[in-house]
This record gives structure tokens, C-alpha cells and sequence, in this order.
């Protein structure tokens, strides 16, 4: 039996590449030069856009600009966002571009951990073969510790939910940016009954497989517990003891576990001695939920005192780790975590969670894992 036309190549087919400019024409043309060829594609246009893309879904091939709206020449920026990417995701490789191409710039692209460098404007047939090229190269030379953080990390991304969420009339959408190849850091949302939705932001102490193991066991330890979810005072009071119970004594997280009931817009919610989250309501105002209990797995008789807000059309919450609270923070700047909240999420309807994310990490080198939640009620 013969068929009419080329056969598709089922394994390219399953490969998804990161597209990275910040000109719409350019990805556009990327985008459909890359899917012509069988490539699943993702598409970002800026370096925070890409890395809260990159955190959240695994590729197996990253093509980059190296020069964006500020930076039209130096690529410094480009560099940055290669580090970053390349501290995230050391298994992938990724392809720089440029329509300001120069020998040094390659050279430092190269000497960072770009597997090759094509200028603008490029050859589409000479293109693909670049992006086949690496895609099909063996990465049985990848140094052992890479390969178990790779796994590690897609491991991790399989127990989390996706970044976005609509139910009981909230929309959420949330944003990491982990130091590393893995993070500390745990977000979490499910249903716990009918008109009622339980959402959570934590996180653990240390970094690495280590933090990673312990973000694994502390959302199973809540999962496993969903028919106490309905308080969350007794929730957290369960789950203190489970950690405490598993873990050594120097092991403790920080955790905001919330319940929306959407009957009442309210929330019923403890505070687990982590980063107080900001209420911005549809008129400006703003409320921090302060911590109303101890961290968890630090002690055995710690007790947890449940508060509740109220929410309006219009108002949002937004939770964060300390990676994000302290980014910007110095002696003279206390108040940095309100004020960005309150200055950038004016008048924004989404994406604002993302722009957060990868504002914080705008300051200086990055850490500690950033983690933001924005849940805005419609």
C-alpha cells in the first residue's frame, strides 16, 4: 500500500518549541516557518513572559531574541534572560537570535550556554536544519546531576496544576520563577464542595531536590486531608501534626490555605506565619491578611486561628512567597511589595501575576524561588 504525500513525522510532531521575541511580526513568522514543519509551538514576548512559560511547560527546544524594547543593541538583556533560562532548564537547548548580530555577542551567547546563534533575517531552510539539528542531537553526555534535576522538574510540574483557573466566578492565574531547575515554593487549588474552592501558596525551607521532596510531601499531606478542608483552622491543624510527624525538625513551611465560598464572596482563611498577602480592592483600597498562626512542622502545639474576608466584584487577591516580598525590599524600601501590587495592578485585568513574578526578579540576581497568585473575582 502506498500513500499520496509525505508521512508526518509523529516524534517531531510531539516536540514544543519556545518562541521568544518581542516584535509580533517576527514570532508570527517563527511560529508558522515552525508549526509548516511539524513543531508544537509557544510563544512569549518578552523575558518575564518567558520565563513564567518556561516554568510551567517543558520544551524541548527554546529559540531566543537577544535584544528587546529597552536593550535594541547591547544583548545584555538577551544574556540575562539566557542565564536565567539556562539556570532553569540546563537539559534544553536553546537558540539564540538577533538582528544585531556581532562576533562577541555570539561568543558570550555560546559561552553562556546557547547551543548555536542565527541572525536576523534568517534563511528559513537553513533555519530548520539548525533547530533539527540540535533537536535530534543525543544528550546521552549530559552530566548525571542534570539529567535527575530534569526529571525532577517535570516530576514537580505533573503534581502542580496549571496557572490558570475560572470557577465559582474567580480567575486565577499564577506565576513561578524558580532560582533553579526545581523550586521550593508549592501553589495549589481544588474544589471542596460545591460553590466552595480551596487555593493555597506555600513554601518550604531550603532549595534544591531537597525543598522539592518536602513541597511534594506537604501537598499530599493537604490533599490527603480534603474532608477537613472545609475549615481550614482544622485543616492546618491536621496537617501541622502530619509534617511535624514526617519531617526532621529543621524542616518547616510558611503557608496561606484559603476556602472561597462563592455563595458569600467570602474568604475563610489561616495564615501560616507566610508573606501577608494584599486584598486590592476595585476602588484602590488595600487590606493585608496577616499571619494568624506559626509556620508549619516547627512545633506540635501550635494553634490556628481562622479569619475571613470579604470580596467584591472587582477586588482581587494576590499571595506570594518571600522570594517576591523581599526582591525589592532594602532599608529604605519596606513597603516595596504593596506598592508594586497596588501600582501595577491598577486598571490590569490579567497577566498581572506574571508581570509581578518577573518584576521581583528584575532586581539584581535572583535568590530565592518567586511564587505570585493573583485571584481576581469577576
Amino acid at each position: 500500500m502506498t500513500l499520496a504525500g509525505p508521512v508526518p513525522n509523529t516524534e517531531r510532531a510531539a516536540r514544543k518549541i519556545l518562541v521568544v521575541d518581542d516584535q509580533p511580526d517576527v514570532r508570527e513568522a517563527l511560529r508558522l516557518l515552525l508549526k509548516s514543519a511539524g513543531y508544537l509551538i509557544q510563544t512569549a514576548d518578552s523575558p518575564g513572559e518567558a520565563l513564567a512559560a518556561a516554568a510551567y511547560h517543558d520544551h524541548d527546544l527554546i529559540v531566543m531574541d537577544m535584544n528587546f524594547d529597552w536593550d535594541t543593541t547591547s544583548g545584555e538583556e538577551g544574556l540575562r534572560l539566557l542565564d536565567r533560562l539556562r539556570a532553569q532548564h540546563c537539559d534544553v537547548p536553546i537558540i539564540a537570535m538577533t538582528g544585531w548580530s556581532t562576533i562577541e555577542l555570539a561568543v558570550d551567547a555560546m559561552q553562556r550556554g546557547a547551543c548555536d546563534f542565527v541572525p536576523k533575517p534568517w534563511d528559513n531552510r537553513q533555519f530548520l536544519k539548525v533547530v533539527s539539528k540540535h533537536l535530534d542531537a543525543p544528550r546521552e553526555n549530559r552530566h548525571p546531576v542534570d539529567a535527575e534535576l530534569a526529571i525532577a522538574r517535570k516530576v514537580q510540574r505533573k503534581l502542580l496544576p496549571l496557572p490558570h483557573f475560572n470557577a465559582y466566578g474567580l480567575e486565577c492565574e499564577c506565576a513561578s520563577l524558580p532560582v533553579g531547575e526545581i523550586s521550593g515554593d508549592l501553589y495549589d487549588f481544588f474544589e471542596v464542595d460545591s460553590g466552595m474552592m480551596a487555593f493555597l501558596l506555600g513554601d518550604v525551607c531550603g532549595k534544591g531536590i531537597g525543598a522539592a521532596l518536602l513541597v511534594a510531601n506537604l501537598q499530599a499531606t493537604i490533599r490527603g486531608q480534603h474532608e477537613l478542608a472545609r475549615s481550614p483552622a482544622k485543616l492546618m491543624d491536621r496537617v501541622n501534626q502530619l509534617f511535624f510527624q514526617s519531617t526532621r525538625p529543621e524542616h518547616f513551611a510558611t503557608l496561606f490555605f484559603g476556602i472561597y465560598e462563592s455563595d458569600s464572596r467570602t474568604v475563610r482563611y489561616v495564615n501560616c506565619g507566610h508573606p501577608s498577602p494584599v486584598v486590592l480592592r476595585g476602588a484602590g483600597d488595600t487590606e493585608l491578611l496577616d499571619p494568624t498562626a506559626m509556620v508549619l512542622g516547627a512545633f506540635t502545639g501550635s494553634k490556628f486561628d481562622e479569619q475571613s474576608v470579604q470580596l467584591n466584584a472587582g477586588d482581587r487577591l494576590v499571595l506570594f512567597s518571600d522570594g517576591f516580598s523581599e526582591a525589592g525590599m532594602d532599608d529604605e524600601n519596606d513597603g516595596w511589595p504593596l506598592d508594586v501590587i497596588k501600582e501595577l495592578g491598577r486598571g490590569r485585568l490579567e497577566g498581572l501575576a506574571g508581570l509581578l513574578a518577573s518584576t521581583a526578579a528584575d532586581f539584581g540576581d535572583q535568590d530565592d524561588d518567586i511564587t505570585v497568585m493573583d485571584i481576581r473575582v469577576l
